[in-house]
């Protein structure tokens, strides 16, 4: 098994790096600042960005990557996605989405995003009571919600069209993809997260998941191993165990095979590899164990899978 070479320096060196990689940029609780001019907050970002990380905040946010490929966690839950991916997330769902790029490659305005308050929703539909009918959707988003189909691209023209005004005008945007996403049929809704999953957050937690994350991802295909992630943040394994499990709600271990698992789907929807080069290329040590695993998350073979996706 390969392990990555890490640079040795002194104790004070080592505890300075980690206090900054812990306490610099990284928090678990995004906070929105409120916009006086606006009953709900759209903009945009880059990335890499200082706010694109693994993060929660009270506020509902409807998602928009416009460019790339990579993966993304909200909950539990661990997926790829594309240009194109509208997701939906509740209240206090953590969540991060992280794009595939080039050593020093950035994509500028990646996300469209679109954040508001919970309490507004409901104040408004006192005095609008159509607006009642976002509720079911808002409770269902506590999961989180990808759409997909003609629902994801009619949501996707919304939240651009959003942006590009302001006043009664982006209400009417914001209205016009609430009714979007309502009324979007079952076929065009994937729930992400388990119903059961509460993490327990905190700021230290969060900052070792969000340093462990970028390590997971940037590595799944190769040699990911406990103890190596464990040492990235300077805590003995079993310290480290604790922590991610409580923050993310799932075992170290159960987080890098979903992330494999997630990179075949998107292997065998999109290319015609044979299945068993799939296997080793996402990080599988043997054929058998990854066709198991597969069976056990997906309900069906990779090869069933394939056959259905692709007819």
């Amino acid at each position: 098994m390969e392990y990555r070479m890490v640079p040795t320096d002194t104790a004070g060196e080592a505890t300075a790096r980690l206090a900054e990689r812990l306490l610099g940029m990284r928090a678990n609780r995004e906070v929105i600042p409120p916009d006086p001019n606006h009953s709900v907050r759209w903009h945009q970002h880059s990335y890499p960005s200082p706010v694109a990380r693994w993060n929660y905040h009270p506020e509902y946010e409807i998602h928009l990557i416009r460019k790339g490929t990579g993966k993304f966690i909200v909950g539990d839950h661990i997926g790829t996605f594309e240009a194109g991916h509208v997701s939906l997330v509740g209240s206090g769902l953590p969540h991060d989405w992280v794009s595939d790029l080039e050593p020093g490659e950035v994509l500028e305005n990646r996300d469209a995003v679109i954040q508001f308050d919970g309490k507004w929703v409901e104040q408004a539909a006192a005095l609008v009571p159509e607006l009642a009918e976002v509720k079911p959707l808002l409770e269902q988003s506590a999961r989180g919600i990808e759409f997909l189909g003609e629902s994801a691209r009619q949501a996707a023209v919304a939240i651009e069209a959003m942006g590009a005004v302001t006043g009664l005008d982006r209400l009417q945007h914001l209205f016009a993809l609430f009714a979007i996403l309502t009324r979007a049929p079952l076929e065009d809704r994937r729930y992400l997260a388990e119903e059961w999953f509460r993490p327990q957050l905190d700021g230290q937690a969060a900052a070792v998941v969000d340093l462990v994350l970028e390590y997971v991802f940037s590595n799944h295909a190769g040699s990911v191993t406990l103890s190596e992630a464990a040492a990235l943040v300077g805590m003995p394994e079993p310290t480290f165990s604790k922590y991610f499990k409580r923050a993310t709600g799932q075992n170290f271990s159960d987080l890098v095979r979903k992330l494999r698992l997630a990179h075949a789907r998107r292997l065998l929807e999109r290319s015609d590899k044979a299945i068993s080069d799939i296997c080793y290329e996402v990080g599988f040590s043997n054929l058998s164990n990854f066709n198991r695993h597969f069976l056990n998350d997906a309900g069906e073979t990779p090869r069933q899978f394939r056959q259905r996706v692709q007819n």
